[in-house]
């Protein structure tokens, strides 16, 4: 037993790098629950284990008592004067109680031990390198997937990337490789778990850390970013050095730097905004490239409101409202986004035109509709123009341009009066 032990031990030593004294402490503690187990008087035992030469050594601890109630822990006195001449009543005395088969029990025992002490090791190991580096950016291979989340190979450790910390638009297979931000690295009873995230915003702040070498030295800032992981990405930069622009030093020569890292993301749009301390400029320059027409701040309430021409509406919210969605979670403030009041689309005009004329009597919805199509679109201009124009809009003949004239006259006769010949 002692010779395959040793052996076991400089193994173990040489190859894993634990240390003789730390294999001994960890055998003779799993000795001790296997001795009392395999000794039946003798609950207080003691297991000690030869540095040298790993001979194995039980020893009981007992009482001195008159009467023995509890064999266990105690002795009689006439048996332990026959151990010990000078034992009294009180006396804790030890007596060797190594088993004949302890060989037997210490070897599956300590083999045992070993081996959950060696993954004892690991884990700590794995824990000990990866705990202080949360926030950093690391590769590995997508080794496996449990339900929806992915686990990771490191290489020396397996990371697991949640569900939740997944890019919705990417898929993954068995054997590619990915890079990821380590979000956390918790410690439980199954050891340390590290958490990975491609969809966290600062995945992409550290991206551009990488990347741009202003950003890694602080001559650029990155002030704010909102993201919608797979979709688009809003980044806010700021210059503490007036001779360097800090969007081109971002988007890089030729725009390598910022395609570099839109790669990285599968095609992840990323608009980078200049910042400023003003909110209505950092407002307008977040919603670039619609252009505004008037941007007003209340404190009170950090709300921006924002007034854009009609063609401008839709591009300033963006599609599904992800424009305007961003820019309120990269600024803080709530964004509402109006169109000019007195500013209407062509296409506005034409279905308020229509109305307009449908509601006279003598009209109606189809003929206003024809009339519209044709260039009529007032009472005006209907009763400016001769009955023999009105004739030749589509699906009308003289005696309907003859009536809707008629009915044009009643109504302006009704709003403004009687008509000057």
């Amino acid at each position: 037993m002692s010779s395959e032990l040793l052996s076991v031990f400089e193994y173990l030593e040489r190859e894993r790098g634990i240390d003789r004294e730390t294999l001994c402490r960890v055998v003779e503690e799993a000795l001790v629950a296997a001795a009392k187990k395999s000794i039946r008087h003798a609950d207080d035992v003691v297991v000690t284990m030869d540095r040298k030469t790993c001979d194995i050594r039980a020893v009981g601890r007992f009482t001195v008592v008159e009467t023995v109630r509890n064999p266990g822990l105690e002795i009689a006195l006439a048996d332990a004067r026959r151990l010990r001449g000078d034992a009294t009543i009180g006396m804790v005395i030890e007596q060797e109680v190594t088993p004949r088969n302890f060989g037997r029990i210490a070897a599956q025992t300590a083999k045992q031990a070993i081996l959950q002490r060696i993954r004892q090791a690991e884990r700590e190991r794995v824990f000990g390198e990866y705990k202080n580096r949360p926030g950093d950016i690391i590769s590995g291979t997508v080794r496996r997937f449990e339900r929806s989340d992915v686990i990771v190979d490191l290489g020396r450790a397996e990371a697991v990337m949640p569900a939740a910390e997944r890019v919705p638009t990417e898929e993954y297979q068995i054997g590619d490789r990915i890079r990821a931000y380590i979000l956390r690295v918790d410690q439980n009873a199954l050891g340390p778990m590290i958490i990975l995230s491609r969809a966290h915003p600062d995945f992409v702040r550290r991206l551009f850390q990488l990347e741009v070498s202003e950003i890694a030295d602080n001559t650029v800032e990155i002030k704010g970013i909102a993201r919608e992981p797979g979709f688009r990405t809003k980044l806010a930069v700021y210059s503490h050095d007036e001779k360097v622009d800090p969007v081109g030093a971002c988007v890089g020569l030729r725009g390598l730097r910022v395609k570099n890292i839109v790669r990285e993301l599968s095609g992840e749009k990323i608009d980078i905004v200049r910042w400023h301390e003003d909110i209505r400029v950092y407002v307008a320059n977040a919603l670039a490239p619609a252009r505004l027409a008037r941007v007003v701040a209340d404190e009170t309430t950090r709300t921006v409101t924002v007034i854009v021409d009609a063609d401008q509406l839709s591009l300033a919210i963006g599609k599904k409202g992800q424009n305007a969605r961003l820019t309120s979670k990269l600024t803080g403030w709530r964004i509402d986004i109006q169109r000019q009041p007195e500013d209407i689309t062509f296409e506005e005009k034409v279905r308020r035109a229509v109305e307009k004329l449908a509601s006279i009597e003598g009209i109606g919805p189809e003929r206003a509709e024809a009339l519209v199509q044709a260039g009529f679109l007032t009472i005006e201009g209907v009763l400016a123009a001769d009955t023999s124009d009105l004739a030749e809009v589509e699906g009308f003949n003289s005696e309907i341009a003859e009536a809707v004239h008629r009915a044009a006259e009643a109504a302006y006769e009704k709003e403004h009066g009687a008509i000057e010949s």
